[in-house]
């Protein structure tokens, strides 16, 4: 068994409504000082293989297929 962690998040240069509204809000609950939000979101993976390369090849390719959004996403794999 394989665990893993894939963090995804919008590539730079991209626009980020959530986040700009995440900043918005924090700082109307008086957290002042938060220049820049930017949102993502991570997935917690268990896999039931024991060879780490064919997991992160795995890993791969589910991000590049149906986790993330390459066009406008980056991803990084961590694995435990």
């Amino acid at each position: 068994m394989i665990k893993a962690r894939v963090t995804v998040t919008l590539k730079s240069g991209v626009l980020d409504p959530q986040g700009k509204a995440i900043e918005h809000a924090l700082g109307g609950l008086g957290f002042a000082g938060v220049d820049q939000v930017r949102q993502g979101k991570v997935f917690d993976l268990e896999l039931a293989v024991s060879d780490k390369a064919r997991a992160e090849a795995d890993l791969k390719a589910m991000c590049e297929k149906l986790l993330a959004n390459t066009v406008i996403e980056d991803y990084v794999i961590a694995i435990a």
